[in-house]
């Protein structure tokens, strides 16, 4: 398929620029796979589309303030996007603008805290080491800023009014650029009523980075790549959801880098396995789950590589028309889709 068959009209309007008040009270859009139809409910009555003996995933990864503005010598402004930190203690780092940037040069964020460039990409990153007065990753969140998803837009000095909202309540590994945004719909009261629906409740970590919200710039959808992102999966967990898996109960993934996460281990090696790897995965229509039985996720933008993956799981036809009526009955786009 090509990326265009995946277009749909989204009025600027529909795409919540603000959090709702109470993190559960999104409309939900249920989407039935085997019935072939969907309907409008509500993310507060998740639990009753749950079933005694499932297994809820949830990705545990915490976002840290990964844009941070500084200068060089020159006094030219430089942002700089953290993407992902490298074996060697450097940073893989996106930066703009980056034709001020060479090999060698510096740039100041305060007195404390600096980053050498160590090397250019064609694509445009950038690899970058660090130099401060003080631990690194404290200073990085103290002058960072919150990254937030592209079609949310903010003034520079009001981004991190988000900070907090912009995590879900059972964040805990530090390490992403973004949320897992299906998860910022919970409250410790939801997860009660699924636990208490004899709903087992596990957690994994992919530490969302560039790959989950980098634009597709190919119309061939084969000739796509998602770029890697790191995940772990304890032996906890991996013996739970093996358990589940052998016991022909559903395991419900929530939000896409779950997804991934999931249908990435268990891809390469067989079952579900305790590592911390990297999911290189890239989800595109012909691709066969085998890890998950469902999805809680978002609303994703048109001809992105995340609405690619839910029409995968879902049906390509099933989604569109489900995206279709959603614009129609004027959903926030932000707000949550469920395919079972």
């Amino acid at each position: 398929m090509r990326l265009s068959d995946f277009d749909y009209e989204l009025p600027v309007e529909l795409i919540a620029q603000e959090p709702l008040a109470l993190r559960e009270s999104s409309r939900m859009l249920v989407v039935d796979r085997a019935a072939n139809n969907f309907r409008n409910a509500a993310f507060a009555d998740l639990s009753s589309y749950l079933r005694k003996g499932d297994v809820l995933v949830l990705n545990n990864t915490k976002v840290f303030p990964a844009r941070l503005f500084g200068k060089l010598s020159t006094g030219a402004r430089v942002e700089t996007f953290l993407i992902r930190k490298n074996a060697d203690g450097s940073w893989l780092a996106l930066a703009r603008p980056g034709k001020r940037l060479s090999v060698g040069k510096t740039i100041e964020f305060d007195e404390r805290l600096s980053a050498t460039v160590l090397a250019k990409h064609d694509d445009g990153q950038v690899e970058v080491v660090f130099a401060s007065t003080g631990d690194i990753d404290n200073l990085i969140d103290e002058l960072g800023r919150t990254p937030l998803p592209p079609y949310i837009k903010r003034e520079i000095d009001a981004i991190d009014d988000d900070r907090g909202r912009y995590q879900t309540v059972y964040a805990s590994n530090r390490g992403a650029i973004a949320a897992p945004t299906a998860g910022l719909h919970f409250t410790p009261n939801i997860l009660q009523n699924i636990k208490n629906k004899a709903v087992t409740v596990v957690e994994v970590t992919l530490h969302v980075g560039y790959g989950t919200f980098e634009p597709v710039r190919v119309d061939d959808l084969s000739q796509h790549k998602v770029s890697e992102e790191r995940y772990e999966i304890s032996s906890e967990t991996a013996e739970l959801l093996n358990k589940a898996k052998n016991e022909n109960r559903r395991i419900i993934a929530v939000g896409t880098t779950t997804t991934r996460a999931l249908e990435s281990n268990f891809a390469r090696y067989g079952s579900f396995a305790a590592v911390d790897n990297f999911a290189d995965l890239t989800i595109t229509p012909g691709f066969a789950f085998r890890a998950i039985d469902a999805l809680l996720t978002n609303f994703h933008l048109p001809q992105s590589s995340l609405l690619v993956l839910v029409s995968t799981f879902a049906g390509h036809k099933l989604i569109m028309s489900a995206y279709r009526h959603a614009v129609a009955e004027k959903y926030r786009f932000t707000a949550t889709v469920t395919a079972c």
